[in-house]
């Protein structure tokens, strides 16, 4: 991508990490392997068990599939090169390679916002209209609200690098963050960036928002509807729409938080990046699967397979 760039004098950042203690960068990559290791083998896990399992061939799993499928290659984005830097004095990016992870983490990041938006459908028409639901979410729908999804994130981060690629850089080149990321790059542009700020202010923060609010509109109707249901159907409906609330506040709250404001940075942004970039994709599998009998016991079966 550097034949994109503008004329500039750098073309290279610093990146400063989470920390500049060499005792505790030691600890950080250890504990950071560990999250980055369990993260892709439980999200894989999980590929596979629904992969294999006939018993999970539910809308709601082929969704779940591809949400954790995106959640093992978003932290592939951002936890290595961390683990790398953790362990070398000079921790450098290329202002080619800093646009290509940007790229590919608005990518994956907007494509789970939609696929979340997605799973909320899947779970009001499952609740709302069951009697309807088999004939609503087919398979050829199902796939395509993927691709919508894919699209969406395509369309997203291509919005946010076609801004990016025309800044001119020609003067510090320290970014005080482990990856790197929209704000703190518009803060070392030679320019102003004050409505290109608004601009991905409102692409991604008020973007996050408006979904939030949508969701959390569809939950207040699928929480109303239950109040008809037997105490058997309500506590099954509540098991799952809970999961997948805790995965959207887990998720959207920081992604608000980040860009739902002018272009500045906070010394606390690096800890809430850890939150939705590495901790919450290693979250996921386990907010899915600890409540989720039926995930559980295909979990089982698919590990008792592989040791006969």
């Amino acid at each position: 991508m550097d034949h994109l760039m503008p004329p500039n004098n750098v073309t290279e950042f610093i990146l400063l990490g989470l920390t500049q203690n060499p005792h505790l960068q030691k600890i950080l990559f250890l504990v950071f392997l560990f999250i980055f290791l369990f993260t892709v083998l439980a999200n894989f896990l999980v590929v596979i068990t629904i992969s294999l399992s006939p018993t999970l061939s539910a809308p709601m799993y082929f969704f779940l599939t591809y949400l954790s499928l995106i959640d093992a290659s978003y932290t592939s984005v951002t936890t290595p090169k961390m683990l790398i830097d953790l362990l070398c004095r000079r921790r450098t990016i290329s202002l080619g390679s800093c646009v290509a992870q940007l790229f590919v983490e608005h990518l994956l990041g907007g494509s789970e916002i939609l696929l979340l938006t997605v799973m909320a459908y899947d779970r009001y028409v499952a609740i709302c209209k069951p009697l309807h639901y088999v004939t609503i979410m087919r398979l050829g729908l199902c796939r395509l609200l993927v691709v919508v999804a894919w699209m969406g994130g395509i369309l997203h981060a291509t919005v946010q690098i076609l801004f990016m690629i025309h800044l001119p850089f020609c003067g510090p080149n320290v970014i005080d963050h482990f990856m790197c990321d929209l704000f703190p790059l518009l803060k070392l542009a030679c320019r102003d960036t004050y409505w290109l700020g608004m601009v991905v202010a409102a692409n991604s923060g008020a973007m996050c928002l408006l979904i939030l609010s949508m969701l959390l509109v569809s939950y207040a109707v699928i929480l109303n509807s239950l109040k008809s249901r037997g105490s058997e159907g309500r506590h099954k409906a509540l098991s799952t729409c809970g999961s997948h609330f805790t995965v959207v506040v887990l998720f959207f709250v920081p992604c608000i938080f980040t860009y739902m404001r002018p272009v500045a940075t906070y010394p606390v942004d690096k800890l809430v990046t850890v939150f939705f970039a590495i901790l919450t994709p290693m979250l996921n599998p386990i907010i899915y699967t600890v409540r989720n009998t039926e995930v559980k016991s295909a979990m089982r079966s698919v590990l008792k397979r592989r040791r006969t």
